[in-house]
């Protein structure tokens, strides 16, 4: 089978944002899929894991978009494995529209945990690594992002049934909902999101009490945070085109 994978989506109107782009969020939902997709195709997706009691968790994730897809553009998206260690395994993407043009590019990082114990679990490195693809992803990697926790106020939020995922949990692309949420909206009306990165550092649960911050370090660069009792449970940054 071949190591990079390739999955179709269209921009579905019904999908888009006011400005008749796909957002960030959904962007996320196709790389979630595609990596879950490619995995499960391989013998190492839900299913498989689940037999197994571990469940892969994603821990890092960096998108960078050149142009956003407009109502029902194609959207051609690889993913590949470009690294796997002891504990973590990366993986990259890149979105298209099937004629030679790019959107954009991203990477993430994943983990196994036990389901009982939610700790991490060592990976197969030996059959993970025959997936690994040289294919070149040339956006940076996911790096560390500054707490913004201590230097804006809160916005109080509590998690809700819509924001849960199969296990229960806060829901990956609903934390980057939220936080783009923070900003207003004339911002989307004049400028687009260039990067954004999010580190997942907690699970959030049904009914917790969280807070939403966003600390400016420049005019088009944003660090944001959520956080439970003064614990980050995410940290991501945020880059608009000037």
């Amino acid at each position: 089978m071949d190591k990079v994978g390739l999955f179709h989506f269209v921009a579905e109107p019904y999908l888009l944002d006011f400005r008749g782009r796909v957002t960030l969020p959904m962007i996320g939902n196709y790389l979630i899929h595609a990596a879950s997709s490619h995995a499960g195709e391989r013998g190492f997706g839900f299913d498989a894991m689940s037999e197994r009691h571990t469940a892969w968790v994603l821990s890092r994730l960096a998108i960078e978009m050149r142009e956003y897809p407009t109502a029902f553009e194609r959207i051609d998206l690889y993913t590949w494995i470009d690294e796997v260690g002891r504990l973590f395994t990366s993986r990259c993407f890149e979105l298209t529209d099937g004629k030679g043009k790019t959107f954009g590019f991203a990477r993430s990082v994943w983990a196994a945990i036990d389901m009982e114990t939610r700790r991490p679990t060592l990976l197969d490195a030996e059959a993970l690594g025959r997936y690994i693809d040289p294919r070149p992803c040339p956006i940076e990697k996911p790096g560390k992002i500054a707490p913004a926790e201590g230097r804006a106020e809160g916005i109080p939020y509590t998690i809700k049934y819509s924001d849960l995922d199969i296990n229960g949990h806060f829901n990956s692309v609903k934390y980057m909902e939220h936080l783009l949420d923070l900003f207003d909206i004339d911002r989307f009306k004049r400028q687009e999101i260039r990067r954004m990165e999010i580190a997942y550092m907690a699970e959030g649960k049904q009914g917790m009490p969280l807070t939403l911050h966003k600390a400016e370090v420049s005019e088009d660069h944003y660090e944001l945070a959520i956080c439970h009792e003064g614990k980050a449970l995410c940290r991501a940054a945020v880059s608009w085109n000037g």
